[in-house]
């Protein structure tokens, strides 16, 4: 089975896949880390898997810019090992809108609209002709005219929903890349039921995202309740064509919830940017440790048996929660003065301001701390802290949660999404769980589980270490990418084995 993955970021490919592939790294976000991990776990588990992604020339690591003819050079290279000789694995979609460009996706809608059909336009006319592909797994919106293509091809497509978000365009606008509907317009998701090709061409808009799902033989969420919860109604952010195209698959039995997992790079006995490397048998002294540099970095108070709540997501009021924190952040810190409790905020966002104006109108300078995201300071704040804050309204999966235990830093969260399939509550005497979740999506819900935290904070520290170290072992375990990509691989078989409906 040969596996073609079309996705607009990606972390990292795997050195034996090319030598160019060690030069390419373009992230935005978690489907970066994702499509890296997956990519990377078939390859190393021997299947033929092919990758298509935006030629970003100013954020690939190179110096043959310049070099004429540089795309076709670099695309003949070849790899050593076995089977897998001169096989070219990593296919970059070439246009002057990536050349100069130094992020993933563009500062406006349009902008993004004219990467996505630029990238798409090549991989329809030029990588899928030539890999020939079994199976394409296509990822989010900006891949969302590839599913509906592939289907004329008689080629099984799958496509992934990140995040809920999409972009209409018209036929016209698409073609205006050189991209030929006509064939599969038909399988393409219009904002009004069409008449026909040329009625629908100017004025009926394509939703990209809608018509992924809608094009694709199976799709998935990267969670299991994430899925469900869309199904069964939840979320009213969630357009409702969306909403029912996805209902359509998952009635059908041709949608899934597949979890990601974090990176490896996450690993607190080898992660760099630690000033204590650590496992699960010696974590209480090294994190310690760790959480006085964090503090010193940060201005708190230098205080090693301090509680510490650290906040890794960005400030984002729509969907991460920020405002919650800010409601009762006065009276924790009042309520919690003599045990030293401290919060520590490492991210961006539009919510930091409110965060300042706290710390500044009550002189909290040395207990509440918020510093722009830093990826070192992030790995640190990890396995400095004992807690990790994820409030989050909603959550298709999310990684923080899952991160934190891997460190020792068991999460405090809202229960939905990706965080109720990773999280579940805490039971000392049953010696299960790993983490605090309130069911209500309040400020006192969130305080709630803040005092459980501190509940399970002031125990002796032999239960404390027990109870970490077993979590931290059990997350080592759960949380990798070997698990997601096998899921991944059964799902792949799945269709393969499904009859090819056109």
């Amino acid at each position: 089975m040969k596996v073609l993955v079309v996705t607009p970021e990606i972390t990292y490919i795997p050195a034996g896949m090319g030598n160019i592939s060690t030069h390419l790294s373009a992230k935005a976000g978690g489907m970066a880390d994702v499509s890296a991990t997956l990519v990377k776990a078939l390859f190393d588990l021997g299947a033929d898997v092919h990758v298509a992604i935006p030629h970003y020339r100013q954020m690939y690591k190179t110096d043959y810019t310049n070099m004429e003819d540089t795309n076709q050079k670099m695309l003949r290279e070849v790899i050593q090992g076995g089977e897998k000789d001169h096989v070219k694995r990593v296919h970059l979609a070439s246009s002057r809108l990536f050349n100069t460009s130094n992020r993933v996706y563009g500062c406006t809608t349009d902008e993004c609209l004219q990467r996505s059909l630029a990238f798409q336009r090549e991989v329809i006319n030029t990588i899928i002709p030539e890999v020939n592909p079994d199976l394409i797994h296509c990822n989010d919106w900006m891949t969302g005219l590839i599913p509906s293509f592939a289907r004329i091809l008689g080629i099984r497509s799958l496509f992934t929903v990140h995040n809920i978000h999409t972009v209409e365009t018209t036929l016209e606008r698409i073609e205006d890349y050189e991209i030929d509907t006509k064939p599969f317009w038909n399988n393409l998701y219009f904002t009004h039921l069409p008449s026909g090709y040329d009625e629908s061409r100017r004025y009926n808009r394509v939703d990209l995202l809608a018509s992924g799902i809608f094009g694709a033989h199976f799709i998935n969420t990267v969670s299991p309740t994430f899925l469900k919860e869309i199904v069964d109604g939840y979320h009213d952010f969630i357009p409702y064509h969306v909403r029912e195209e996805i209902k359509n698959k998952y009635y059908h039995n041709c949608a899934e919830g597949i979890l990601n997992a974090p990176d490896p790079d996450y690993n607190p006995s080898n992660d760099i940017a630690l000033d204590a490397t650590y496992t699960a048998e010696n974590h209480m002294e090294k994190k310690r440790q760790n959480k006085l540099a964090f503090q010193r970095a940060l201005g708190l108070r230098e205080d090693p048996n301090a509680p510490l709540f650290y906040w890794p997501s960005r400030l984002d009021p729509i969907q991460k929660g920020p405002q919650l924190l800010t409601e009762i952040m006065y009276s924790i810190i009042h309520d919690y003065w003599e045990k030293d409790l401290q919060i520590a905020v490492v991210a961006d966002g539009p919510f930091q301001p409110y965060f300042y104006d706290i710390i500044r109108m009550h002189g909290f300078d040395d207990r509440v701390a918020v510093h722009p995201f830093s990826e070192q300071l992030s790995h640190l704040g990890y396995a400095a802290s004992d807690f990790v804050l994820m409030p989050s309204k909603f959550e298709p999966c999310g990684l923080p949660q899952m991160i934190g235990p891997i460190y020792g830093s068991l999460p405090v969260v809202h229960d939905t999404g990706g965080i109720h399939d990773t999280v579940q509550d805490l039971n000392v005497t049953a010696g299960t769980g790993n983490g605090f979740m309130f069911k209500f999506y309040d400020a006192p819900g969130l305080r709630w589980a803040i005092d459980q935290a501190m509940a399970f904070y002031s125990m002796p520290e032999a239960v404390r270490q027990k109870q970490i170290s077993r979590i931290m072992q059990e997350a080592k375990q759960q949380f990798t990418h070997n698990v997601t990509a096998e899921a991944y691989i059964k799902l792949y078989e799945k269709m393969m084995d499904r009859p090819l409906i056109p």
